[in-house]
């Protein structure tokens, strides 16, 4: 029976930090399951479609990618996904693979779990981002993207694994979760904080790590912090890039493999 693995993203119309990111996670995919066939698929339509016009890249969705993967013949299919929680991205995931499997009851299709989905993964996730010791006037402050979505409230839990494992003088905060920067630099300016390094906590380092966290625009949080005072040293690296977070999404597949 032929197989196959969809390594299902939002994505990024970023060349480089597609590469880094997520091609790389593909690769190591490819490598660990040479048996398979493995393609591409994002989960915005709007980084596709920018993609087809402005680079005349073609990548599909996830209904495309099963569609492609049926018409190939493959009867069993894996699904990973490389979100960061389970939110609003996840479930379309989920919901474009249900009706997909409603509608083509000759392929068996399983999902594997994003990054933060038990209490085992926060804990990997916590050893496999590595930053010298702070000390008392030091502090790291990850930009995650977030949700309006229940599952926003994982990036809190993280943040207590981050603090319990290192220091209290970490933060995360979020684009479009409940917690924002100026939420944080109230606690830094309490805590006496003079510097501060800023981590996205993102697949890739795109839009929003190059411009929402460190452009040089007056409302980016590097600006805003430089503007409080605070020196700051910004990293412009996706989780993707990292080994042990690729390990994690692997260790995912590996699970829903095990359970189909």
């Amino acid at each position: 029976m032929k197989k196959g693995i969809i390594v299902a993203s939002f994505g990024t119309s970023y060349e480089e930090t597609r590469k880094l990111c997520i091609e790389s996670v593909e690769n190591k995919v490819k490598r660990e399951f040479c048996e398979y066939q493995v393609e591409r698929a994002f989960t915005s339509q709007i980084v596709i479609n920018k993609l087809k016009k402005g680079d005349g890249i073609l990548v599909n969705n996830v209904t495309e990618a099963l569609q492609k993967m049926n018409q190939e013949g493959i009867a069993q299919v894996f699904v990973q996904s490389l979100h960061i929680v389970p939110g609003h991205e996840y479930n379309k995931l989920l919901n474009q693979v249900n009706l997909f499997k409603e509608k083509n009851d000759d392929m068996t299709i399983h999902v594997g779990a994003p990054l933060l989905n038990d209490d085992t993964d926060y804990k990997k996730v916590v050893e496999a981002i590595e930053f010298k010791a702070l000390n008392q006037y030091e502090a790291v402050v990850f930009m995650g993207h977030g949700t309006d979505h229940a599952s926003d409230s994982r990036y809190d839990l993280l943040e207590k694994y981050f603090r319990k494992e290192y220091s209290n003088n970490i933060f995360i905060g979020t684009v479009e979760g409940s917690v924002k920067l100026e939420d944080i630099i109230p606690q830094l300016l309490e805590k006496k904080i003079s510097s501060v390094k800023l981590i996205p906590f993102m697949l890739v380092a795109g839009d929003h790590a190059l411009n929402d966290m460190a452009g040089d625009e007056e409302d980016s949080w590097k600006s805003m912090l430089i503007k409080n005072g605070f020196h700051v040293e910004v990293t412009l690296n996706g989780l993707g890039e990292n080994k042990k977070i690729q390990d994690i999404f692997l260790c995912h597949l590996k699970d829903a493999m095990k359970n189909s």
